[in-house]
């Protein structure tokens, strides 16, 4: 009984369909790793832009009604303030400011936010009544922000764009807390986020 093997060109054949099929399976082994590689970098994108709003949210639910004096020592500012043109988008005095090392030091914090370029920014100082030498501790949360707008409840249940709001007299207005804040967050790549959060006074 005679046996055939394969022709020159049966041959080509095969290895031209072999070539077609790893070539096509190649491709997708890399598409599979580039949806991969970008899914981690979403999913640490998230993180980072989660942990900062942790913190945006630890100091509004820490709020304390303490006003503090300004750099000068001339004037007070209020517990929490937002005003347009401040440089600041929010400023506030917390409280629960931990000290395991038991230093000689408030347990109250007066912290800020303010872009800077595209990051978000916190600033906190070592005293409440800070001086124009007292530096402050800069901590970026995350970045990829175009813009951050608030809004602040009052104890009417009006939302106000400024705080204090204008109408409130100056004593009063030092110690006056919002009931919830609202920030609109404008980010590059994932858009607009609000959060609403409510103030621990």
């Amino acid at each position: 009984m005679n046996s055939r093997g394969f022709t020159l060109l049966e041959l080509l054949v095969a290895m031209a369909i072999f070539a077609v099929v790893g070539v096509m399976a190649f491709g997708g082994l890399i598409a599979v790793l580039n949806q991969q590689e970008l899914a981690e970098a979403q999913a640490d994108r998230w993180r980072e832009v989660h942990s900062g709003m942790r913190v945006l949210t630890r100091d509004l639910q820490q709020l304390h009604p303490r006003p503090v004096r300004d750099a000068l020592g001339d004037r007070h500012e209020a517990a929490v303030r937002a005003l347009p043109g401040d440089g600041y988008a929010l400023q506030l005095t917390r409280g629960g400011w931990t000290n395991p090392s038991g230093l000689p030091r408030a347990t109250l914090q007066r912290v800020a936010y303010r872009i800077e370029d595209d990051r978000l920014v916190r600033e906190y100082w070592p005293v409440l009544d800070r001086t124009l030498q007292t530096e402050p501790v800069i901590v970026d949360l995350f970045d990829g922000l175009d813009s951050l707008e608030l809004r602040l409840l009052d104890w009417r249940g009006q939302w106000q764009t400024q705080w204090p709001p204008p109408d409130v007299p100056p004593e009063t207005a030092l110690h006056l807390a919002p009931r919830a804040v609202e920030l609109t967050f404008e980010f590059q790549d994932m858009g607009r986020i609000t959060r609403l959060l409510e103030t621990g006074l």
